[in-house]
């Protein structure tokens, strides 16, 4: 009992919000542990390892030999020093004279899980106060005395709602000094989707190329300079943060550069996204509670990928597909939560589709479907007919606690023929099937 980790904490406002939802406490915090670990394994890992064993060839005589690493070029050892773990990096500089400039020369990476007494890679479940007070404190220390600029910064360490001030510190000097990635993972204590704002400075640090975000609530655009952007931001991770379509509409339109978009555990409010993009390549949406997946504009748009969502009782998803050309990945699809719109045409069994309410680019289609309800099952001859060029089909059968008539071999012979199925399909994987 004395190492059984401590319940999930779920604050009042919360628990109401998603008892309206028809989720109950039990279900709510198992759906919690299991979005904190979806999140912590999709969070990318750091690009140096504390995890990785050293090892060292030993000299013939035992030691004492001529030191040739200290002789290279200050960019080479820069370059060296920024492959370390933070607290290894920041050893070099006792070293000897040679190497006290280094460390503060190079490009830094900190991820403050090598901060721990553990000092490992991996981003833990559980933090107590005290170690994520002291890694906290460990980090203003280093961000202060380091003139940057910053190659990686990983933070999922610290209970940052209980010291905004420093985390709006630690952000400014992040945006002054310069800083390439970027990994803000909150650990929010009751645990609540209508936490405080993140500091608005994030919108200053125009060299991000990489951000994910965890367990915040977005900023306000509505007042932003009108300069406000992120002109070199390539990828973008939201992970269960609370944000308003306005703001996510922000985003796309200031980020020119965007290829990635991943939306992971969100939670609050329902999301309706739409996708206006010059950009953007690849959508991820995983265990995700959103309304409307609008595809407007997006030109270069070649993964749509879903999987898994929040909801028991709540409604499905709407999928609407309008301008996007490359589009040649779509799944998973699944009749029972979502709905099908290409241009103007919603797709329902029975559909006639044209010309119109297909999509030709897509070549890689997932589908789970219940088979044993009728009227998921009846919808897939539509579906199949708005991609008739799909050459692989992956096909999860769907298990349901309550079989609703499942179709009999007539149907399917009265379906008749269908383009992609007949010409196209050299790779068909069913699964549970």
């Amino acid at each position: 009992m004395a190492n059984q980790e401590p319940p999930f904490l779920v604050d009042g406002e919360t628990m109401s919000i998603f008892r309206s939802r028809g989720i109950d406490q039990q279900q709510l915090e198992s759906n919690i542990e299991s979005t904190l670990a979806h999140i912590h394994n999709s969070i990318p890992g750091p690009p140096v390892s504390a995890d990785a064993h050293l090892c060292i060839l030993p000299d013939s005589d035992g030691g004492g030999g001529v030191d040739r690493v200290s002789g290279l070029p200050d960019a080479l050892l820069r370059d060296i020093v920024s492959r370390l773990p933070i607290k290894d990096a920041a050893r070099t500089a006792a070293l000897s004279r040679r190497w006290r400039p280094i460390w503060l020369s190079a490009p830094l990476v900190l991820a403050d899980t090598h901060l721990l007494p553990a000092g490992r890679d991996r981003i833990p479940k559980h933090v107590d106060l005290a170690e994520s007070s002291a890694v906290a404190a460990a980090v203003s220390r280093i961000l202060a005395a380091h003139p940057g600029p910053f190659r990686c910064i990983r933070l999922a360490c610290s209970h940052m709602d209980d010291g905004h001030a420093r985390v709006a510190r630690w952000l400014h000097h992040l945006a002054v000094k310069g800083v390439h990635e970027l990994y803000l993972i909150n650990r929010q204590w009751p645990f609540s989707p209508t936490t405080r704002h993140m500091p608005a400075t994030m919108f200053s640090m125009a060299s991000l190329t990489r951000l994910y975000l965890g367990f915040w609530r977005f900023p306000d655009t509505a007042g932003l300079l009108r300069g406000a952007a992120f002109p070199h931001l390539r990828e973008l991770g939201l992970c269960s943060v609370v944000i308003e379509n306005s703001d996510i509409d922000f985003v796309l339109a200031r980020s020119p550069v965007l290829k990635f978009l991943c939306l992971q555990g969100h939670m609050h409010p329902r999301l309706n996204l739409r996708l206006v993009s010059q950009s953007l390549r690849c959508v991820q949406i995983h265990w995700s509670d959103v309304e409307t997946i609008d595809v407007v504009d997006a030109p270069c748009l070649e993964r749509l990928i879903l999987c898994g969502h929040w909801k028991k009782k709540c409604k499905g998803t709407r999928i609407k597909i309008g301008h996007a050309p490359a589009l040649h990945l779509l799944g998973y699809f699944e009749p029972e939560d979502h709905a099908l719109c290409i241009g103007n045409t919603t797709i329902k069994a029975g559909t006639l589709v044209n010309e119109s309410a297909m999509a030709p680019s897509v070549k890689i289609l997932a589908l789970q479907v219940r088979f044993g309800v009728r009227n998921d099952a009846k919808m897939l001859p539509s579906v199949f007919r708005c991609f008739p060029n799909v050459e692989r089909l992956h096909i999860h059968s769907k298990r349901t606690d309550e079989p609703i008539g499942k179709l009999n071999f007539k149907f399917w012979q009265e379906a008749g023929a269908i383009e992609c199925v007949k010409s196209h399909i050299s790779l068909l994987i069913f699964q549970d099937f």
